[in-house]
């Protein structure tokens, strides 16, 4: 190997949960790739002491969007740095109404999956979101987003229904199978925001591949979920929204309200039900909405005090999620997307919430 400069990251690398073969003492960063190997005739080598990860995922954010609607590019970016900051290198973008491809072309900035922009029902979601469309036009709607999109599709699977005046499925099964099958031919999966329990039956038997928030789980879906391999991404930080929502929307819609706070009660519960039956959980936030981003370790702290076992937790935003999304981890010759903590975060996951040193592409970002 010729002379070149090398990042040296030493101390414990979790390039995986649990395995003795997951841990190692230390990596090199050559050329902005990970190496296991030692190089030789290396000059400026950068020393990084440490607990590594690989790049946290939030598996679940927007980027390009705040509580009104599309931002602008500024925004954009300044949603992007901030979650780098925090560790999130890799973004799965859960729709999203601005075009955000040009930060592909930053080499300061995360990876970022998206989903395209989100599909509602007319009138069935929050203002300035998603395209607004009635059943008829379902497929065709999903066809375009799985093409502009990186492999995902965002469905609005459940939303207030002014005139029940509660939650209540979107889409008839008929209209659903047949756009959630058009996805899958031309190579998308498809996911959708679920609050209420009656849409998520449904959605499965249709072939839906990821539920959003989840939080209508019972005891009668989870196995269907499980059986299925039916993903949940829980947003626990944006449930604990639920009570005041619940509250500000009370007068208008007293049944949706009581509704909003029996499944914010219940969120723990559910998750662990859910994990105990082998339901897959990723982490994400739902930033970019009403929430901030950077937020992904108190999501994961979320996911643990729910009832998962820590190394599970980090998992579903790091290992794992990497796995689920086709993204590498610190493997041998993948690009050197890594976070570096003082202290070991299968221990305590939240350290997640102070990354030591974020290296991106190679380089010591943060």
């Amino acid at each position: 190997m010729s002379e070149s400069a090398v990042l040296h990251i030493k101390g414990r690398v979790l390039a995986g949960p649990v395995a003795d073969d997951d841990v190692h003492d230390e990596l090199w960063v050559v050329d902005g790739k990970i190496t296991f190997d030692r190089p030789t005739g290396a000059r400026d080598v950068r020393v990084v002491e440490g607990w590594a990860l690989p790049g946290l995922v939030d598996a679940h954010c927007h980027v390009g969007l705040d509580a009104h609607g599309p931002v602008d590019a500024s925004t954009s970016e300044q949603q992007a740095v901030t979650e780098r900051d925090a560790g999130v290198l890799l973004l799965r973008d859960a729709g999203s109404p601005s075009d955000t491809r040009w930060i592909d072309h930053r080499d300061d900035l995360p990876r970022i999956v998206r989903a395209g922009r989100h599909i509602a029902r007319t009138r069935r979601y929050i203002r300035n979101y998603a395209h607004e469309i009635e059943p008829a036009d379902l497929v065709a709607y999903v066809a375009e987003e799985a093409r502009r999109g990186d492999g995902w599709v965002k469905l609005v699977g459940d939303w207030i229904d002014r005139e029940s005046g509660d939650l209540s499925a979107c889409w008839p099964p008929g209209e659903v199978a047949a756009a959630i099958a058009e996805a899958h031919r031309l190579g998308a999966r498809v996911t959708a925001h679920c609050f209420a329990e009656e849409s998520l039956a449904p959605l499965v038997e249709a072939g839906i591949d990821c539920v959003e928030h989840a939080t209508g789980l019972t005891e009668d879906t989870i196995p269907l979920f499980a059986e299925r391999g039916v993903a949940i991404v829980p947003t626990l930080i944006n449930i604990a929204t639920f009570p005041k929502l619940a509250e500000g929307g009370e007068a208008k819609f007293p049944r949706w309200a009581a509704h909003m706070r029996r499944l914010h009660a219940r969120r723990y519960d559910t998750v662990r039900a859910a994990y105990d039956a082998g339901v897959p959980i990723y982490a994400g936030t739902d930033a970019g909405g009403s929430l901030a981003h950077g937020l992904i370790g108190q999501e994961v702290a979320e996911l643990v005090k729910a009832g998962i076992p820590a190394v599970d937790a980090l998992s579903a935003a790091t290992w794992g999620a990497r796995d689920w999304l086709g993204r590498p981890g610190m493997t041998e010759g993948a690009a050197a997307d890594l976070v570096v903590y003082d202290a070991d975060p299968r221990e305590d996951v939240r350290v997640l919430s102070a990354p030591r040193r974020v290296v991106l592409r190679g380089r010591v970002v943060g």
